[in-house]
């Protein structure tokens, strides 16, 4: 990661269990300006019991009856299909992250080469899986959706590298609400923690990611998809590939606006400085020796003489010359 926001184009599951399909969402992240590609790394008989219910949003989004259990197993991706979208990302120059629920699926990412984690909210619980990223010493992005400080105490706490370590500000809801967004938590993490901070989006639209990147978030996350109308339980949630473009763009516009915390006059404001502000002149014509009192001063533009604070350090002193009503006083008229 560079001094740039890292912006992660969520592919999750949106490939629905399809390698062509992932293919395409690579070169959509690619052509989109995404830093990385995000995958989900699971088997479903290791991740789900049979009787799992699914939640509301994918009961809205997936065949009523079809299990929590049967939506995920459509949904996996097999090893050698990880080995091809993991050598394709590198061959396009997109970082390659996936998301492991398991400490099996860790172990097979970090054994294909992955510099990065992003663990799932939900995992915030899973202290064995952060113990075994913990000695990786890879970079972790967790996402803190659903979770209390406490919880997220627990977890930072077992990383002995914080700067390894980046905790994202989430709502575990697909599309949350903007009244729930509550982002002003992320500079709660940053206080609390003194880790790096980011926001992962489930939102609709791009107002919330940007005021993360306002609000000091280094990491950008967003679920996207070729087609909202496509079957699965994210497609409907997530940022087409215009919207995730415009994302982009806005968010690296949002970089160069907030600037620096330096204070100072812009090189564009130079010509406005001069012209409007305000300089020391002469309200009166004054001869060669005469004192200048405060009957002699006025305020008026431009601003390229004397300003209002030198006005003491004037007063009582003698002209030099014979000075003309409306002279722009400086330093050189007066002894």
């Amino acid at each position: 990661m560079n001094n740039q926001v890292f912006i992660i184009a969520e592919a999750g599951v949106n490939h629905n269990g399809n390698l062509d399909m992932a293919f395409k969402l690579v070169d959509a992240a690619v052509n989109v300006g995404a830093d990385a590609v995000k995958f989900q790394t699971f088997t479903a008989a290791a991740l789900v019991s049979p009787n799992t219910q699914k939640v509301a949003y994918q009961m809205d989004t997936t065949p009523h009856e079809e299990s929590h259990y049967d939506m995920l197993k459509q949904l996996e991706l097999s090893k050698k299909e990880h080995q091809l979208l993991f050598k394709y990302c590198a061959e396009k120059g997109i970082e390659f992250i996936s998301t492991p629920y398991d400490i099996e699926s860790a172990k097979f990412l970090n054994e294909l080469g992955v510099q990065t984690y992003k663990t799932a909210s939900a995992d915030i619980v899973d202290l064995t899986l952060h113990n075994f990223l913990s000695k990786t010493g890879k970079n972790v992005i967790i996402a803190t959706g659903m979770a209390t400080l406490g919880e997220i105490e627990e977890v930072v706490n077992i990383y002995p590298d914080k700067n390894k370590i980046t905790l994202l500000h989430c709502v575990s809801n697909y599309p949350c609400s903007i009244e729930s967004l509550n982002l002003k938590a992320m500079q709660t993490l940053k206080c609390a923690f003194n880790v790096n901070v980011g926001y992962s989006d489930h939102s609709i639209g791009s107002l919330a990611a940007i005021i993360s990147v306002a609000l000091g978030g280094t990491v950008v996350e967003k679920h996207f998809t070729l087609d909202k109308t496509l079957p699965g339980p994210d497609q409907r949630a997530s940022s087409d590939c215009l919207e995730f473009s415009e994302l982009v763009e806005s968010i690296r516009a949002a970089e160069v606006a907030l600037g620096t915390p330096a204070k100072f006059c812009q090189p564009e404001e130079a010509e406005m400085a001069a012209v409007s502000r305000k300089s020391i002149v002469l309200s009166k014509n004054v001869k060669k020796g005469e004192k200048i009192t405060a009957e002699h001063i006025a305020l008026k533009r431009p601003g390229t003489g004397l300003y209002a604070r030198e006005i003491e350090n004037i007063l009582n002193k003698k002209s030099r010359h014979d000075l003309s009503k409306d002279h722009i006083l400086s330093w050189g008229d007066f002894y």
